[in-house]
């Protein structure tokens, strides 16, 4: 049975009251932070991880793999928790997907990722907060 997410809208003046500047510029103006910044590319421990931004579980720790990419990477995510949509920004096609309670964004699904999906969820670690089980 399908879950409906009540979606959670602010204004840019709210957002920027909740948000680092970090935050706000990856989970509102869709931008990405460096390879290899984030303290979770290395978060080995059970735990779930959620929106930066509204705190809506996106992944858990059984989905997350050492991509090399230098972003936290993911082979699936939560049920109905993300939303995606294709993104031109650098010419060529790709899958983006944001979080489906605020709309923030997260990253890029990309084809290169392990069994059994496949595909590699590329996250941008500012836009997540990890809950230790």
């Amino acid at each position: 049975m399908p879950t409906t997410i009540d979606k959670i809208v602010k204004s840019d003046v709210e957002w920027k009251a909740l948000l680092t500047p970090a935050q706000y510029n990856v989970l509102r103006d869709e931008g990405t932070e460096p390879p290899f910044s984030s303290p979770l590319n290395n978060e080995k421990r059970k735990g779930q991880y959620v929106c930066a931004g509204c705190d809506l579980p996106l992944f858990t720790s059984d989905m997350k793999f050492d991509s090399g990419t230098g972003w936290p990477s993911f082979y699936t995510a939560l049920p109905g928790a993300v939303e995606t949509k294709t993104d031109f920004k650098i010419i060529y096609p790709r899958k983006e997907y944001h979080c489906a309670r605020c709309g923030g964004h997260q990253g890029h699904v990309f084809n290169d990722g392990p069994k059994p999906t496949g595909q590699r969820w590329c996250n941008n670690g500012v836009a997540l907060k990890f809950i230790p089980a």
